[in-house]
């Protein structure tokens, strides 16, 4: 694939399929053709809104459409399973929304039908692809800071959110950690990579979701990091990297930062800030064109979010609600795996945790 556009079709026509679709629209070479929902009324308002040619009432039709390069999964995370794994048994390429799965051997099935069937496949992990966080991981790397000793990062919102929404709804995999806590996890996996050891403590509600979540990671290296996220107060949603030589601080939004301040001993604080050619910093853009890059170069995976990664994030995460006692409908002692959880495949990601908050961009 190269030199023409990448054609893509859209799972699910909620408030994250509308912003990845905004996206697409302004990239010159990406094509949204078919669009695809639970109910082809809903399909067919989305396909009107945004443009697009095809519009589906059902999964099954987008996954066999041929003239479809690329799939975007946005349903419930509690509904991905199913639904990236339908559009890659028909030969699809998939980005499928964070988090990846409800766990990790939800996750592992995924990772191996993408490459059983030599097709592409990448978590939505939109920091990961974000100019200035790359820019980060980089200085990290380089040894700005010396050796990394201590990371912290946390995401929470005030909400309120009532027992009938969706991050309330055990069988839709609710609870702040997979729908927060996955990005102060993540950016502990970019930078320190898999823990050795997880001590997690939660607050959780009625319903047996968590309400707030503390973990703290602990590496071969000596490193520790401790991650934070809440669906019951709103927090800084700031991170520091600390090193042997230095500290990193990231303020409101780390996983979409407007800047960054590197402070080192001896030295005057060194500020990093986004360049404005990059678009605004809530857009999803990156990762899209991180996929078309992949795509044209034949890659099945990216470099920047590899599949191996992900899986990693999906087993911290099983650690932390294995510690804390959180499992969802279906799900086996100790979060291992799940059967298919019913009534879920067909709800559809409709609005995004932070939209009542500030910045007015959230992630999924």
């Amino acid at each position: 694939m190269t030199g023409q556009k990448v054609r893509w079709g859209i799972l699910a026509t909620g408030g994250m399929a509308a912003r990845f679709a905004a996206d697409l629209v302004d990239l010159p070479d990406a094509e949204v053709v078919a669009v695809a929902s639970r109910t082809e009324a809903s399909a067919k308002a989305f396909a009107e809104r945004f443009g697009i040619p095809r519009a589906y009432g059902g999964w099954e039709a987008l996954a066999r459409d041929e003239d479809v390069d690329v799939v975007y999964v946005a349903t419930p995370h509690s509904a991905h399973r199913t639904a990236a794994g339908l559009c890659l048994e028909a030969g699809r390429n998939v980005l499928c929304e964070k988090p990846f799965t409800l766990n990790a051997r939800e996750a592992a099935e995924l990772v191996a039908l993408a490459r059983a069937k030599n097709v592409f496949l990448m978590e939505a992990m939109w920091m990961y692809c974000n100019p200035l966080v790359r820019r980060l991981k980089t200085l990290v790397a380089d040894g700005a800071i010396g050796e990394v000793r201590s990371l912290q990062a946390d995401f929470g919102l005030a909400g309120p959110f009532p027992p009938a929404h969706r991050l309330r709804d055990p069988a839709q995999g609710g609870g702040a950690l997979l729908d927060l806590g996955v990005y102060p996890v993540s950016f502990a996996q970019l930078l320190l990579g898999e823990p050795s050891d997880v001590a997690a403590r939660a607050v959780l509600s009625e319903e047996g979701v968590d309400l707030q979540t503390g973990a703290l990671l602990s590496y071969e290296s000596g490193a520790l990091a401790s991650v934070h996220c809440s669906i019951t107060g709103g927090t800084p949603n700031s991170a520091s990297i600390t090193g042997s030589e230095g500290r990193i601080d990231v303020p409101n939004g780390f996983f979409f930062p407007d800047h960054f301040v590197l402070h080192r001993t001896g030295r005057d604080p060194q500020e990093f800030r986004a360049d404005p050619a990059d678009g605004p910093r809530e857009s999803l853009r990156h990762e899209a064109e991180e996929v078309m890059r992949a795509l044209r170069a034949g890659e099945t995976e990216s470099p920047l979010v590899p599949l191996d990664g992900t899986l990693a994030v999906m087993r911290t995460l099983d650690a932390i609600r294995d510690r804390v006692g959180v499992r969802y409908p279906g799900e086996t002692e100790g979060t291992e795996g799940t059967e298919e959880t019913a009534g879920t495949e067909g709800t559809e990601r409709t609005g995004e945790p932070g939209d009542t908050t500030e910045p007015v961009v959230t992630p999924a």
